[in-house]
């Protein structure tokens, strides 16, 4: 207690042996963006990579959207995955339509190294950024590199330039790519402590079928309503994710820890996860695989929600939408099935009246056609009867409770 002998004699001994006082940490910075990680695949897997496995002395140019606005800027490079040291050149960030780009530096250096497997932390950078601005970063590569820190499917045009074009308004365009590479993260000095909400999913969260570059996928519709309250939103959502077992990437219950739990001020996390366990044994994605059983679902999720209550974060669950004719006459075909049919309706069941969460939103309801209740609604539906259109992802965020998302006590984050 402050009060007590023990805290009058540990002051007297400061003073006596001139100790300097500890100075208070500084608030932690806000993280306003994030693009989770993701193992590269070989040529055998059932989508292209996308981008080159390995890159040498070019540019990546990559845009990204600030959640929160801040009057200071950090960018986050990931070497996750990657199985050697990244050499990393000059970085720069522009602010889109408005001036030129600003250098980033590492330790007062520009570039720097990232070592295998892990990610860096730039030095701040002085710029008022808005809640709701496009940036765009700047990343050279001097060296024969393998691509790491990646995202597949990014739903922005990532520019490969040729050389070192960091900063330069025009350069030669080797490439436009739909993927992400290495830029993994910005933090903003907001001037308060954080506050934060992740939505961890699979492709319906990465936004699929959402126009690219324009922001519409379902965590930025509820990033621009959050906004209003000082809380920012991370989408980590990646494509073919699944609840218990890897695939395109690490399984939800596997980064947890790195993609959720780990994000400072986290105050709730939108869970839609799901419909790949269901969808992918039989299909072209794991043609030998035994289905996942109900059982294990809820065990999964309730596994979830146990080690985010422990950290003291709230869990929103989404029902699974409706994915009838799913990928229908593509060499993807084979999501659907009525057996599989049968088990999203009895894990939505599960999902809305177990009493396991702390909230639930049912995207399933605000979905689905009423007319075909396992088929996305025309309107909603982006053209693959699996992931919904601007139209849907705009409905599933309006869905969303925000006082039941943060609880309690969410008027305490209100700017």
């Amino acid at each position: 207690m402050q009060g007590s002998p023990r805290f009058f004699l540990a002051a007297a001994l400061v003073a006596l042996l001139g100790w300097p006082a500890v100075a208070a940490p500084p608030p932690p910075w806000q993280p306003s963006w994030f693009s989770p990680a993701q193992p590269v695949w070989g040529e055998g897997w059932v989508v292209p990579l996308g981008m080159s496995a390995s890159l040498r002395d070019v540019t990546l140019r990559q845009s990204l959207r600030s959640s929160l606005g801040g009057e200071r800027v950090r960018i986050v490079v990931s070497n996750e995955y990657g199985g050697a040291p990244l050499t990393l050149g000059p970085v720069a960030l522009r602010q889109v339509g408005d001036g030129p780009a600003r250098a980033v530096r590492f330790q007062g250096e520009d570039g720097t190294v990232v070592p295998a497997g892990a990610r860096v932390v730039s030095d701040p950078l002085v710029l008022s950024v808005a809640a709701g601005e496009r940036l765009e970063v700047d990343l050279h590569l001097p060296q024969p590199t393998a691509t790491a820190g990646f995202h597949w499917d990014a739903q922005e045009q990532t520019l490969l330039l040729q050389g070192n074009a960091v900063g330069h308004g025009t350069a030669p365009v080797l490439q436009v790519l739909q993927t992400r590479a290495f830029v993994s993260g910005l933090w903003v000095d907001t001037g308060r402590a954080p506050a934060t909400v992740v939505a961890l999913g699979d492709s319906i969260t990465d936004g699929n079928g959402s126009g690219i570059g324009t922001d519409q996928r379902w965590p930025d519709h509820l990033s621009r309503r959050l906004a209003q309250r000082g809380v920012a939103v991370l989408n980590a959502g990646i494509a073919g994710n699944r609840l218990l077992r890897g695939g395109w990437g690490d399984s939800a219950l596997a980064r947890l820890e790195r993609d959720v739990l780990g994000h400072p001020g986290v105050r709730a996390v939108v869970v839609l996860i799901g419909t790949n366990d269901i969808g992918f044994p039989g299909s072209p994605f794991a043609p030998d695989e035994a289905p996942a059983a109900l059982a294990e679902l809820q065990a999964g999720l309730r596994q979830l929600v146990t080690q985010a209550h422990a950290r003291g974060v709230r869990v929103m669950a989404g029902t699974l939408p409706p994915f009838e004719r799913a990928l229908e006459g593509t060499p993807l075909e084979g999501h659907h099935s009525p057996g599989k049919e049968a088990q999203r309706q009895a894990l939505n069941a599960w999902i809305r009246q177990a009493g396991v969460f702390d909230a639930v939103v049912d995207f399933d309801a605000v979905l689905r056609d009423p007319a075909h209740p396992g088929r996305l609604a025309p309107a909603l539906d982006s053209g693959d009867h699996l992931h919904p259109g601007d139209a849907g992802y705009r409905r599933m965020a309006e869905a969303i409770d925000l006082d039941a998302l943060l609880g309690p006590s969410a008027e305490k984050v209100r700017p």
